[in-house]
């Protein structure tokens, strides 16, 4: 049953899974990042976990409830804990100092696989498209994967937020 699943699978989700392992795995040495750079990513799987939810549950909008209360809950508990020793912003340079980490990797192969997981379900019992206990168990997953990230991003963005705030460009507006 699993070649039967994997010969049915389109090749655009071999080459999507590859790229996020590529850009997980990147993520493990430390760099250094823009703003821009490092929004991008947590901006791209929010929006791919809530059109991944949306997709699976038109006809339970409700569930949406379960993806949003998941995201705020564990954006929030993310955000507040500190950054990892050697996160740094240069204001002189707007650029990031970061650590490696694989949460990055963990969370996009999590959204990946949920997402996956879930086309294949759906496709073998159509039915459980309007089940609501499946469908608030994903959404809600979905929205805490995409949370993490979230509140991984929003850290950062408080540590350049003050700096950001005195920039000349800001103030002149």
């Amino acid at each position: 049953m699993s070649m039967q699943i994997l010969s049915h699978t389109p090749r655009w989700v071999f080459v999507l899974f590859t790229v996020l392992l590529l850009l997980g795995l990147s993520q493990l040495a430390g760099r250094r990042a823009g703003l821009r750079r490092v929004s991008i990513l947590p901006l791209a799987m929010l929006a791919w976990s809530l059109y991944g939810t949306l997709a699976a549950f038109a006809a339970q909008p409700v569930v949406l409830l379960g993806w949003l209360g998941a995201l705020a809950a564990a954006c929030a508990a993310v955000a507040t804990r500190p950054l990892p020793a050697g996160t740094a912003y240069d204001p002189a340079t707007r650029r990031f100092a970061l650590t490696g980490s694989a949460w990055p990797l963990v969370l996009m192969m999590g959204i990946f696989f949920t997402r996956y997981t879930v086309g294949v379900l759906l496709a073998m019992s159509p039915g459980l498209a309007s089940d609501s206990g499946f469908g608030w168990t994903v959404a809600s997953l979905y929205g805490m994967l995409s949370g993490v990230f979230l509140g991984r991003a929003l850290r950062l963005w408080k540590l350049a937020l003050p700096t950001l705030a005195q920039a000349p460009s800001l103030r002149a507006a």
